[in-house]
């Protein structure tokens, strides 16, 4: 049986969903790498090539979610639903990172994105899916330029929020040193 690596994008930004992508390689690719080292262009072309080479399942969990139910368990959450969707195709279920969410049957390695091709699969996966959602929205929310940061906590963002307030894309539950010791517009 194949491995299956789980990789996730959109941990740490202050805006947009948390994606959580698995991928089993059933035919080689050439050139995979930890998404954040390789370039958005070489990340697009690869996307289009492991999709058509691998099974995979890619999770979105929106941000309302994320507050209301926090990073950890939406991120185990994620991880279950991968591996119930392809657990037919494999057994072996390895994560990038330190730890394996209390998971019994999932395997955890930090730089795996680095190292092991099924979980470098699955960042570039999770990163230009959660990527392109963000440059969709961007359209929806001009006030926040969406398409430039991708939700991070850029000093340009933190301005945004500043004179705007949130819009229902942003993490409610992570503070911002400037922002959310005053009172602050909602758009709401």
């Amino acid at each position: 049986m194949s491995l299956c690596g789980i990789d996730e994008a959109g941990r740490g930004p202050i805006a947009g969903p948390l994606v959580v992508a698995g991928a089993i390689i059933n035919k080689g690719i050439e050139g995979l790498n930890d998404s954040k080292q390789l370039t958005e262009k070489r990340r697009e072309k690869l996307f289009d090539e492991i999709k058509q080479n691998c099974s995979y399942h890619i999770v979105f969990t929106d941000s309302k979610t994320i507050d209301e139910k926090g990073l950890s368990a939406c991120l185990k959450a994620s991880i279950k639903e991968i591996m119930d969707n392809l657990k037919d195709e494999t057994s072996d279920f390895l994560m990038d990172g330190n730890t394996s969410f209390g998971i019994e049957t999932l395997q955890h390695k930090i730089k795996a994105d680095a190292t092991v091709q099924e979980v470098s699969a699955a960042s570039i996966l999770a990163k230009v899916s959660r990527d392109r959602y963000m440059c969709e929205i961007a359209s929806k929310y001009p006030n926040y330029s969406f398409e430039k940061h991708k939700g991070y906590g850029t000093k340009a963002h933190v301005e945004a929020i500043k004179e705007f307030g949130r819009c229902d894309e942003h993490r409610f539950s992570f503070k911002l040193k400037g922002v959310d010791d005053q009172n602050q517009p909602s758009l709401f």
